[in-house]
């Protein structure tokens, strides 16, 4: 069984940066996963923040696109997220997301980022 895990969430200021780590661990072969992380703000839906397709194609949400970095390491089973320029817009709780090529989908439990103005 696949599971991921989450870290790196936590609390700062307006203009400071955080770095999201989700790693993989079961029975997986990571390189043929498409990674994402999405969001979930107070008492909205949850949101695809940015993907990494297995093929290498890389997609953001426009609000994020000049600020954040999703990278993956398929040696360490580690997908991760740089959260660049923080604003209060960003606070949510973050999960991480595999799907496989097989259609597989699977979800993290959460780390949440509180950015404060």
């Amino acid at each position: 069984q696949v599971q991921l895990v989450e870290s790196g969430g936590g609390s700062v200021q307006s203009g400071e940066s955080l770095t999201l780590s989700c790693t993989a661990s079961g029975n997986i072969v990571f390189s043929s996963y498409s990674m994402a992380w999405y969001r979930q703000a107070p008492g909205k839906q949850r949101n695809l923040v940015a993907e990494i397709i297995r093929t290498g194609v890389i997609n953001y949400e426009d609000s994020v696109r000049d600020r954040f970095i999703i990278s993956k390491d398929t040696d360490k089973n580690t997908v991760t997220l740089q959260m660049n320029n923080l604003n209060p817009q960003d606070t949510a709780v973050y999960y991480c997301y595999a799907r496989s090529w097989a259609g597989t989908d699977i979800w993290g439990k959460g780390t949440t980022v509180y950015v404060s103005a």
